[in-house]
């Protein structure tokens, strides 16, 4: 989690919204990493989830990362738990939840659904108090320009 609160931080300076994602494969070997890029990919859909997701089917020549850990500092929003869901990783294991668009358990739970055919082992709440305070004083900065 310290390296993707790292990626996140890496952002900042951007005005990117600081979330930092990392992909690990089920070997342990580090597939991608990133942040979100948003602002400068003018792209609504660069989330460092979606990032890390593309860079590591490109690195392993396959759409399915079957086995793989996503690290990210922030509950990833319905989009991204869509495409970790479609991409097959195996886990996801995120630093604080997102009462406003989190997708992993606080307002909507799809890797819990049942109608959905893949399952994914979810792992909240890791270094949840730095994930937290990253994205308020980011908000709080952005408020205070």
């Amino acid at each position: 989690m310290r390296d993707a609160i790292k990626e996140a931080k890496d952002g900042w300076p951007n005005g990117e919204v600081p979330i930092g994602a990392l992909l690990i494969s089920q070997s342990g070997e580090m597939l991608a990493r990133d942040h979100n890029r948003c602002i400068s990919l003018n792209d609504p859909t660069a989330h460092a989830e979606i990032l890390v997701i593309r860079q590591a089917a490109k690195k392993l020549k396959n759409y399915r990362l079957n086995g793989a850990t996503m690290v990210v500092t922030i509950e990833p929003c319905p989009m991204c738990m869509g495409a970790i869901m479609n991409a097959r990783l195996g886990t996801l294991v995120f630093g604080a939840f997102d009462p406003k668009l989190g997708a992993a358990g606080s307002i909507y739970n799809l890797p819990d659904d049942q109608r959905l055919n893949h399952r994914i082992k979810v792992i909240p709440c890791i270094m949840e108090q730095e994930c937290r305070d990253l994205m308020q004083d980011f908000f709080q900065e952005r408020r205070h320009r």
